[in-house]
């Protein structure tokens, strides 16, 4: 190829061009048809990871593990209680010693400042699992779902983002939208919307790659025509519970109910979810939001009947993390 991968890091997508994330998303394609065909060779024999997680995680750190795994390489897990970083340790510190022990480190914790930091000083690829602002490994999922639930091309592909579109995901989409030329709809209160320095960022990107990018507050207008919904918890890991009430306040009419699926007018239209997500009452989360807001029992940023109905493809876009991140492992990693 007329690109190298080997040793890159994966911090926010930013500095991958249109033809990288092509390429990890057909490599991402091609690991998951050997897993499935049993021809799945071993390309991280002898390779070391380690999994950093300053925040709690189910997806993320299982298709890590077990994409490691698959390959051949061995991890160590570092979970948010037996961590020194910002206590008794510097993350500089830390990343000079672990860059000295592994071949990789993935990072999943809070500010995008710290995994670019751990990715200066580690002298090892660094993989961003998730950040306050950017969740690079969940869009390559994302992405592939879509073209595996999509007979069209990437650049007419159109999709729906409803909710809190500053956070990780919002910001993500609209980023990953802009790169690979898409055509993306943000559905949010202006409140909510990204700042304005990330929408001047994907504005130039879209310049370049020729990607349509909508920002409104019309739920009804955002989704009209879109092959795909998306949409995230309203409150992100680590905000006080005090969030709940002013979120709730603002994003109720952005919940993604039977109504607004069908105002995308598109009976193939499919649901997206990155989760966890909160469609019922059968969580602890879940309850305590119900009792206060009654109308919200049948879920919160999404319904019961359209995360049960046949449109959701959030599971297949949970398994696509293992094949995605195999891919960024293997491309970074592999000595092929």
């Amino acid at each position: 190829m007329a690109f190298n991968l080997h040793n890159r890091n994966l911090l926010s997508l930013e500095h991958h061009s249109q033809r990288e994330l092509r390429y990890l998303l057909d490599l991402s394609r091609d690991l998951k048809r050997a897993r499935y065909s049993g021809t799945e060779q071993k390309h991280l024999q002898g390779k070391n990871i380690a999994l950093i997680f300053e925040k709690a995680s189910t997806r993320t750190r299982c298709a890590f593990e077990v994409a490691a795994f698959q390959q051949g390489a061995n991890i160590t897990y570092i979970d948010p209680g037996s961590s020194h970083i910002g206590h008794k340790e510097t993350m500089k510190d830390t990343a000079r010693v672990l860059g000295r022990m592994y071949d990789a480190i993935e990072y999943r914790g809070f500010s995008q400042h710290l995994v670019e930091e751990l990715a200066r000083y580690a002298g090892v690829p660094v993989f961003n699992g998730l950040t306050d602002e950017f969740h690079p490994t969940q869009m390559l999922a994302d992405v592939m779902t879509m073209l595996e639930h999509s007979d069209k091309p990437l650049h007419e592909i159109r999709f729906a983002y409803l909710g809190d579109a500053r956070n990780n995901m919002g910001n993500s989409l609209l980023l990953v939208a802009a790169k690979l030329g898409m055509d993306i709809r943000i559905g949010a209160p202006r409140s909510l919307w990204p700042s304005d320095a990330h929408r001047e960022l994907c504005d130039a990107f879209a310049s370049e790659s020729g990607a349509r990018i909508t920002l409104t507050e019309d739920p009804v207008a955002a989704v009209q025509g879109v092959d795909f919904i998306h949409t995230d918890v309203w409150v992100s890991m680590g905000e006080p519970v005090e969030a709940w009430d002013q979120r709730i306040d603002l994003l109720k009419p952005y919940q993604v109910n039977a109504q607004l699926m069908a105002a995308a007018d598109n009976p193939r239209v499919r649901f997206m979810h990155c989760l966890p997500a909160f469609h019922n009452t059968e969580t602890t989360l879940g309850r305590d939001v119900a009792e206060r807001y009654p109308e919200l029992a049948n879920g919160i940023e999404v319904t019961e009947d359209v995360f049960e109905s046949p449109a959701c493809i959030a599971f297949e876009q949970a398994e696509n993390r293992m094949h995605t991140i195999k891919a960024v492992l293997v491309s970074a990693l592999a000595d092929i």
